[in-house]
């Protein structure tokens, strides 16, 4: 197999956990949104329901990727929600975020993992601006 098709069928199967990813945590956000309204930033105002507009935002766009009408669009989306979301991975690495009311357990992340979150986040960007390009159709040649 040829690097080419190799990169499309490893697209195309990267392509449902990644909408399943968003879909699952836009669903957390309404099953424990008080827990995501704690890494809003201060200087934002209405966390709750920022936490609220976050989880519909990756429902609609983890669902909107599994369209090809609407990849590209949910795709750029999520980019687009990544960077928005980026002050509350700031905010949790600077301040040492510690969250409450997850299940009933407090969530304290290590120094590793809430600065590891700054630069995965790139990454989740890069993976998102892969779906900006179409995917060739997968049929038996690939």
């Amino acid at each position: 197999m040829n690097q080419t098709r190799l990169r499309h069928r490893l697209k195309w199967v990267l392509l449902y956990p990644m909408a399943l990813v968003y879909i699952v945590a836009g669903i957390t956000h309404f099953v424990v949104p008080g827990a995501f309204a704690q890494i809003v930033p201060p200087f934002l105002p209405y966390p709750l329901a920022l936490a609220y507009l976050s989880g519909l935002a990756e429902i609609v766009l983890g669902v909107g990727l599994l369209f090809s009408r609407t990849r590209k669009l949910a795709a750029w989306g999520i980019i687009a929600l990544l960077i928005a979301i980026y002050p509350a991975n700031i905010y949790m690495a600077l301040s040492d975020v510690t969250v409450t009311g997850v299940f009933g357990t407090t969530l304290d992340p290590s120094p590793a993992v809430r600065w590891g979150r700054l630069p995965l986040q790139f990454v989740l960007i890069a993976w998102a601006w892969w779906y900006t390009r179409p995917i060739p159709e997968w049929n038996s040649s690939h």
